[in-house]
């Protein structure tokens, strides 16, 4: 009996003192001046309304409204679980660009943690480790102008091959499906000579599933896309794992394999860890997957939608073709000739941007435009509070590559690599892959939507409903 009433004595002192806690902490809360906005539903929050908005092809609406009705510096909502205050505008996306380490530090999503670091095999820690490393040292030094004018010639020849393969043969073909095959192939290419086909779309199967996962619901179970993710990341893992060492092994073997000029043998000289190394290279192709099939996608969508926007792309890319010698291949000075298409290119970004933004976590209690974002809240930049904001682009639903000449938009307006420290090392890569590949496509076809009204949806990244299908008309050229 005695032991009961010791046992009931200390489960009331236990209760008392999470209650005072309790009551300290949230009377603590209570005194903060936090940001104006709606926490939403219990546990959802807002996130039936952001992915309603998603699917009906306006998710800048999400934020836009909520700017107008509580603040247009930041706001506070619940999406994904967590309270979380979204900086707006460019001064929001400048602070939140400028200050990582100082206020804010990287934050997965649990479910994207989940299918990630199954596939790098590593701890949140060891992957916010890694990108900081490869962002640092390696990817600036691979990624300058300089080092990525010698693969100009193989972008051009890559999609001339990859045009002769998968669209020459038919009348009608899926450019979003395509694309992305071609941006995985040429990620293989160039980051670690990997050329054979066959090998390529094994590896690209579960890549693919992988990357889709990342978009669906984090619903774990037997079947689900996100399931199916995770299976497939460790797949991925394992790929990755058996070209690096393949590569180190003929590197032990003095094989001519081992001489090849790519990412993945300068990883391997700085390092002897080949988990690591194949980390590294799982991460620089999640990078660009979605961000350059995307844009490729919706280029060629504007450029079929507009016959103004087609006549000057056309005109253009032709000057830069008649100036060249039969088979001479594209270079850095060919690029540079392209300035009304990268128009094209980044008005096609700033209204269907290939990524929405980025989550960060305060690191510390910190003090913005006057309300207090707590330690432990979530941060989050958007496009969606600039990129279709008639503050900052009038007429924003209107595509008009002319925003873009002279010196263009006002600084962190338009965002679709981020900014400041925290500017996409590969933005320099994107551009010459997408203006090589535009270059081919506009020279080689003549083409139209099959549905000039096909509807877009949005989930991580735009998407046509239907992939968008274009009719293809060859050029006597």
């Amino acid at each position: 009996m005695d032991r009961i009433f010791l046992d009931l004595a200390l489960l009331t002192i236990v209760t008392l003192v999470f209650f005072f806690f309790a009551f300290f902490f949230f009377s603590k809360r209570n005194k903060l001046n936090l940001p104006a906005g709606s926490a939403g539903w219990p546990i959802v929050g807002e996130m039936w309304e952001y992915l309603k908005a998603g699917q009906l092809g306006a998710p800048h609406s999400f934020f836009l409204k909520r700017m107008a009705s509580y603040s247009p510096a930041v706001f506070r909502t619940k999406l994904i679980g967590q309270d979380m205050a979204v900086f707006c505008g460019p001064a929001g996306n400048k602070f939140l660009f400028t200050n990582e380490h100082k206020y804010v530090g990287l934050w997965l999503p649990k479910h994207l943690q989940k299918v990630v670091i199954f596939a790098l095999d590593s701890s949140k820690e060891a992957v916010e480790k890694e990108a900081m490393e490869l962002r640092s040292n390696l990817l600036p030094e691979f990624l300058r102008p300089e080092a990525l004018k010698d693969y100009i010639p193989l972008m051009d020849a890559m999609a001339k091959d990859h045009l002769e393969e998968h669209w020459s043969p038919y009348k009608e073909v899926k450019v979003f499906l395509l694309s992305k095959t071609y941006s995985y192939t040429f990620g293989c290419n160039l980051l670690m000579s990997v050329t054979d086909p066959k090998q390529i779309a094994r590896m690209h199967g579960p890549f693919k599933e992988m990357v889709t996962g990342l978009s669906s619901l984090p619903i774990n179970f037997p079947g689900t896309p996100f399931n199916r993710a995770v299976k497939a990341s460790r797949i991925v893992g394992e790929d990755m794992l058996a070209v690096v060492k393949q590569r180190r092994r003929d590197i032990m073997e003095n094989q001519e394999t081992a001489n090849r000029k790519d990412i993945l043998g300068k990883l391997l000289e700085g390092s002897e860890d080949d988990g690591m190394v194949a980390k590294r290279i799982i991460g620089f192709l999640l990078g660009s997957y979605h961000t350059l099939s995307t844009a490729i996608t919706f280029t060629i969508s504007h450029i079929a939608q507009y016959p103004h926007v087609y006549e000057r792309v056309f005109q253009e890319q032709m000057e830069i073709a008649k100036s060249k010698a039969a088979g001479e291949a594209l270079n850095w000075q060919d690029i540079q000739k392209m300035k009304y298409s990268w128009c094209v290119v980044c008005e096609s970004m700033r209204l269907m941007p290939p990524s929405k933004g980025s989550f960060r976590q305060a690191i510390t209690d910190f003090t913005y435009e006057g309300v207090t974002i707590p330690k432990g809240w979530k941060t989050h930049w958007t496009v969606h509070t600039t990129h279709r904001n008639p503050k900052y682009f009038p007429e924003p639903d209107k595509f008009d590559p002319s925003r873009f000449e002279g010196k263009g938009p006002a600084p962190y307006t338009f965002v679709p690599f981020g900014g400041g420290p925290r500017m996409c090392p590969g933005r320099e890569y994107a551009r010459l892959e997408i203006l090589s590949f535009i270059h081919n496509v506009v020279t080689k076809f003549k083409f139209s939507k099959v549905d000039p009204k096909e509807k877009v949806i949005y989930r991580n990244s735009p998407f046509p409903a239907n992939g968008l299908l274009i009719r293809l008309e060859p050029l006597g050229n």
